[in-house]
């Protein structure tokens, strides 16, 4: 179990200038989370913040007949936004070294059965 700061509000001292800032662990608490599947997103924004809308699209292949039915959006500004995305990067990355390359074009990835 990870050792809890005995006061929370407390803020680290500020790091000798020239060094880094000490890494510090946070706490999370996800047994409330809900777990949801998406293979669509779309990508908005505003000056201020980043939207991010996730849903489920039922024919992944060429352009769909039917609309893409949002079921979750994520509002979040740039900073969050830009941390998201070195972590992805990171975890991408990770599993690009571990499993090969990811495809992201279908038409790619799709093998052509004979005859």
């Amino acid at each position: 179990m990870a050792d809890k700061p005995e006061n929370p509000e407390v803020k680290p001292a500020a790091a000798p200038q020239g060094e880094a800032p000490a890494r510090q662990r946070v706490e999370v608490e996800d047994k409330d989370a809900v777990c949801l599947y998406a293979n669509f997103c779309r990508v908005t924004g505003t000056p201020e913040e980043l939207i991010l809308d996730f849903g489920l699209n039922s024919q992944p292949y060429g352009v769909p007949t039917e609309p893409v039915q949002v079921k979750q959006r994520i509002v979040t500004n740039y900073y969050t936004a830009k941390r998201m995305l070195q972590a992805l990067h990171m975890s991408v990355q990770r599993h690009e070294q571990a499993f090969g390359v990811l495809e992201t074009d279908v038409q790619k990835r799709v093998v052509k059965q004979p005859g």
